[in-house]
């Protein structure tokens, strides 16, 4: 099978099921097209993040680098290392040098890939230059929402269609703006669907109705076929007997539908009110078989005679169908088919929702254009836009079918729409034989990302038709490398009845494929059910603590892992895992805004860029190098509720009254405070904070692990000033989406949600809070969804919200039970990806309360209702066994500690290295030494070091690849900007923009310089902060560039932006290095604290190209 999948000459796709080695293959196939090219860039690998592409790309590296050497491989390896010695031999002959120059390997993300199409193809995708991409584009589809919200008072069609939607809202305008930002963000789904379609009329209406009728034909065509051909004679005969019963009564049941019924019902939508009549007539309300039958379904109780016949009938029937549970869900989900037509009051609103997105839409646009930025769709659109359409390719998409002749992506289970689309412009044209390869990988079993907009059904779509003209073959691998034979056997069982019987598109439905254990069994049991009676989250946090430490004392386990669905699901196991003494490593758990340093650098931003903000003056106040306490606020400000608190500080006889401590606090702030707003304006908002919360002594507040997330803070606010006018909202939108650090990143143990653990392994794993399930999503303004129709496009099926106060319809009732069903389907796959982390060890804890009949039941959408039945018989072993209430330690409540600098602190001396936040001193302020040739001393010379600085960050974030010449000369209005907001006077802005370019350009064409800045690295980090203790004291610093290279050797670069206009360069470098010897040394010594590695310290020279380097002294 393995072999297959290498063969060039055909394309695949692939099942690569949790441990089967997934990224070994698709580097395996890699390996193999080298040779099959004439250049390396004929293919190009896809994966969906950048920690995956890195990953690809130095495991592609390093067999190559493996092959070179002539290491010997053990028997896993000798296949990898066979094609890598091939991959080389061809290598030789064409004169690549791929391993000295690693970027012609094109292993990229999907978004890179998009952005590369863009900055080819400017005009066609309606960007004049390259536009900054933005991660977060909120701030963005917010401006557009109240753009068109204010369209509400134009005489147009456009107002009347925002009254129209606003009025189904109840007027609230404020919903209406959070619904349109969500659609404006998913608007790649919709947009191709609404642009003109609308305009159509009733055409349009007759389309989408259609739609619904092969909707509700497909369904009953599922419906009629299920239904046993032995039983469907009694079916028909029992519920026309029922009909006729409960018609002569006058009974409003839908069972009546069956009147005069002597065959199955057809599969027209006119049928579906019979088969909701059947429907009604066997399953209960909650889709179980009926029991028994009353006169309410027609089989009143009669003793003889032709109604006690159909009763007993009727429950045969129930008895006998019930091995038959897919008939059973057909039935179920028959009540729920929509309606195949629109009412005029749906269709009005509709039309006017069309109307209203498609005018969001463009002034989504409008703001792009105004701001300067895109989000990541826009890009997608534009680079789609690119290429053509299949029948009307673009110059450059006929330009990438000579250039590329295989390509490879990776998770294609991930795959949205756009991407899919994307995918399929890129090969439309390619055909078998022509000597050009689509591989597609990934594990439907594994797809956990429908928040992304990624659609499971694309990929079942491809394993049965193929992609566009191309023909996949279809390959399924089944050996798991990872877990020990035990596991993969209770997976196996449990996991079978778990997921669906087949495949389906529309619902996302992937049946289940079993694995085949290559690890032999442990002695020890493989996976532990741990059932709870009660939702006791410290009786549980207490088990997880338990299970970690015994984990602990198996020494030759050494990664455990606590997984869980929510964050919210860790309230009660963190703190019991610090109470315990365990160190843990949790990755991306705790939000930045939650830090404190955090949230008091957000109310002194908030402070300086709103000096009325009474709340944010009094956080001010109240933070620690302050510390007024709340007796001394309340005297401050409680007489003067309408006096800005930055005026009362300077009330002569307010001040006086907090006491002399107090006063003298206040004054401190109040000084330091004035001086910051008399120089508003005059330099960055980034600078100006900074230096604030120095002069307040902020870093003397905080232990040292919290200056890296004031120094994450810092960097924000120095991402969001160049984008746009900062505001506070903005930021904390924006701190919504970071996360703090790692407290201790060497922990034995993990902790982090299901998502987050995608792609990794441990040792042991506990999965606690399987019992609690989570919130469900607010409706959206607009419900829809894509049905295959055949071999043509598929259907689009529509809803509006209902109006406020009002029953939901029948088409939107149908659309939010595929929804659900989606959902539940990825339940199970979430269950199944956390359960498949685990190489030895599985632990599993829920909680299932007793139902009214009494037995344990678990929640509804929970984790552990996928796999209810596998587990049930270890729950009601402990029902009625309530295990013994265990009496941890009593809290003891002691009231909070106000901790607050002394009133007469005063800022210390700097030490010797001195901290270098990127936001409290300018990187690139060198200092001139006497008697030499500089051209860098001055002001407009430190702005250029910083601008430089900031951009070699942003390329080392990219990687070198991404950058050339031509991105550098599109980004020089940028740079003038920066220059500008650092204060650079006009009559040298055009030499200090023109000497950053000049940098940026000699950083980019210089080998050394984009060595530095490759994306190969491992654990590269772009002004990384370090903090840490050298002679007695605490010192901190940011080092411009780190990284391991290839042969296991951390780099240290700093970046010195200075010139030299003497004859002598080497002099003058030389001289550099002995003069910031000292400075990197002492770097190496922090990260010395940190690991235990070679370390080798860098100057680089960028307007020189100059670089020297040495080993650090350790």
């Amino acid at each position: 099978m393995r072999t297959r999948a290498l063969d060039p000459l055909h394309s695949f796709i692939v099942q690569a099921p949790a441990g089967s080695g997934k990224t070994g293959l698709l580097v395996q196939r890699y390996l193999a097209l080298l040779p099959a090219v004439d250049v390396p860039e004929e293919i190009v690998a896809i994966t969906f993040t950048r920690k995956a592409a890195g990953e690809m790309r130095e495991r592609i590296l390093a067999a190559l680098a493996q092959a070179h050497r002539g290491e010997a491989a053990d028997a896993h390896g000798q296949r990898t290392r066979t094609l890598a010695c091939r991959a080389l031999e061809h290598d030789a002959r064409r004169g690549w040098d791929v391993r000295a120059n690693p970027g012609r390997l094109r292993v990229l993300t999907i978004d890179a890939l998009c952005a590369s199409l863009v900055r080819q193809m400017p005009w066609l995708s309606h960007f004049g230059g390259e536009p900054r991409v933005a991660d977060d584009g909120r701030a963005l589809y917010r401006q557009a929402a109240r753009e068109t919200l204010g369209q509400l008072e134009d005489d147009s069609p456009w107002g009347d269609a925002v009254a129209t939607v606003l009025w189904h809202l109840d007027n609230d305008r404020t919903r209406c703006e959070r619904m349109l930002v969500d659609l404006l963000a998913r608007r790649d789904q919709w947009l191709r669907h609404v642009a003109g379609h609308f305009t159509a009329g009733e055409a349009q209406r007759a389309h989408l109705e259609a739609g619904l009728g092969r909707a509700v034909r497909d369904a009953l065509r599922a419906l009629r076929a299920s239904v046993p051909s032995a039983d469907a004679a009694s079916i028909v005969s029992v519920a026309a007997f029922a009909a006729e019963n409960l018609a002569a009564e006058g009974s409003p049941s839908p069972i009546r539908a069956c009147r005069g019924l002597d065959r199955l019902p057809g599969t027209d939508p006119q049928d579906l009110s019979a088969w909701v009549g059947l429907s009604e007539l066997l399953l209960t309300r909650r889709g179980s078989w009926r029991g028994r039958h009353t006169a309410e379904h027609g089989l009143p109780a009669r003793r003889d005679g032709e109604g006690a016949r159909m009763r007993r009938e009727a429950r045969r029937l129930c008895v006998a169908l019930a091995a038959h549970d897919e008939l059973r869900m057909h039935l179920a989900d028959v009540r729920d088919l929509p309606a195949t037509r629109y009412s005029d009051a749906q269709w009005q609103v509709l039309q006017a929702l069309a109307r209203v997105l498609h005018l969001a839409a463009a002034m989504l646009r409008v703001v792009f254009t105004e701001r300067g930025h895109v989000d990541h769709v826009e890009v997608a659109q534009a680079a789609r836009q690119a290429l053509g359409e299949e029948d009307a390719p673009t110059e450059l998409a006929l330009a990438l079918d000579h250039r590329i002749r295989h390509i490879l992506v990776d998770e294609f289970q991930d795959t949205s729409y756009s991407q899919f689309e994307l995918l399929r412009r890129l090969v439309a044209g390619w055909c078998a034989d022509d000597g050009r390869s689509l591989f597609l990988v990934g594990d439907p079993m594994q797809s956990i990302y429908r928040f992304r907009e990624a659609d499971v059904g694309l990929y079942l779509r491809a394993w049965e038709r193929g992609f566009g003209a191309l023909t996949l073959q279809p390959l399924r691998l089944q050996a798991n490398f990872r877990a020990q034979g035990h596991l993969v056997s209770w997976v196996n069982r449990v996991f079978t009845d778990a997921f669906p019987r087949r495949a389906e598109a529309d619902t996302g439905a992937v049946p289940w494929q079993s694995a085949v254990a290559l690890r032999a069994s442990a002695s020890t049991p493989a996976a532990t059910v741990h059932p709870l009676r009660d939702a006791d989250p410290d009786l549980e946090a207490r088990l997880v603590v338990r299970l970690v430490q015994a984990a602990m004392a198996r020494r030759v386990q050494r990664r455990i892992a606590v997984l869980v669905r929510s964050r919210v699901h860790l309230g009660a196991i963190l703190p019991a895992l610090r109470a315990a003494g365990i160190d843990y490593r949790g990755v991306e758990l705790e939000g930045l805004a939650a830090r404190p340093v955090v949230q008091d650098l957000l109310a002194l931003t908030r402070a300086l860029l709103h000096p009325a903000d009474r709340v944010a003056w009094l956080a001010l106040l109240r933070a620690p190098w302050c510390g007024l306490s709340l007796q001394e606020l309340h005297t401050l400000t409680a007489q003067d509720a309408s006096r800005a608190v930055f005026e009362l500080l300077r009330d002569p006889e307010r001040v006086p009254g907090l006491g002399p401590g107090g006063a003298a606090r206040a004054q401190r702030v109040s000084g330091a405070m004035q001086s910051a707003l008399a120089r508003r304006g005059s330099r960055p908002l980034v600078q100006a904070v900074a230096d604030v919360w120095t002069a307040l002594g902020g870093p003397a507040c905080v232990e040292t692990p919290d200056l890296e997330d004031a120094t994450a803070y810092f960097d924000l606010l120095g991402q969001l000033e160049p984008e746009e006018a900062v505001d506070p909202q903005r930021v904390s939108e924006r701190l919504e989406t970071l996360f703090a650090k790692a407290r201790t990143p060497a922990a034995p143990v993990e902790v982090m949600t299901i998502h987050k653990a995608k792609g990794l392994e441990f040792d042991t794993v506990i999965l606690p809070g399987l019992g609690r399930a989570t919130r469900v999503d607010e409706r959206r303004l607009l419900t829809w969804a894509e049905r295959p129709a055949g071999a043509g496009p598929p259907d689009l099926l529509l809803a509006p919200m209902a109006p406020a106060g009002e029953e939901p319809d029948a088409i939107s009732r149908y659309l939010w039970k595929l929804e659900a069903k989606k959902s539940e389907h990825e339940t199970t796959r979430l269950l199944y990806v956390a359960a498949t982390r685990a190489r030895e060890h599985l632990h599993l804890i829920g909680h299932a309360t007793p139902s009214s009949d009494g037995t344990p039941a678990p929640e509804a959408g929970s984790l552990l209702q996928c796999i209810w039945p596998a587990v049930r018989a270890e729950f009601e072993r402990v029902e009625g066994e309530r295990p013994p209430t265990e009496k941890g330690p009593r809290e003891r409540r002691t009231p909070l500690a106000l901790c607050r600098l002394p009133a007469g602190w005063k800022p210390p001396r700097p030490p010797r290295l001195r901290a270098r936040f990127p936001a409290i001193a300018p990187a690139g302020g060198e200092t001139p030494a006497a008697g030499v040739a500089y051209d860098w001393a001055g002001r407009t010379a430190r702005c250029v070091g910083t601008v430089v600085h900031e951009v070699l960050r942003h390329i080392g974030r990219d990687g070198a690849a991404a950058w050339d010449r031509g991105r550098v000369q599109r980004g020089r209005r940028r740079w003038r900007g920066l220059l500008i907001g650092l204060g650079v006077p006009p009559n040298e802005l055009e030499k200090a923009s023109t000497r950053v370019g000049q940098a940026l350009v000699n950083v980019l064409e210089d080998p050394r310089g984009r060595w530095i800045l490759e994306a190969r690295h491992t654990d590269a980090h772009n002004e990384y902060a370090l903090t840490g203790a050298l002679g007695g004291r605490v010192v901190s610093a940011v080092i411009d560039r780190t990284f391991v290279a290839e042969d296991g050797v951390r780099w240290i670069v700093d970046y010195k932006t200075g010139t030299h206009e003497g004859a002598d360069i080497e002099t003058f470098l030389d001289r550099e290095q002995e003069r910031h010897r000292a400075q990197l040394e002492g770097y190496a010594a922090l990260m010395a604290h940190r690991e235990r590695r070679p370390i080798r310290l860098g100057l680089y020279f960028p307007l020189l190209t100059g670089w020297r380097e040495w080993s650090a002294p350790l």
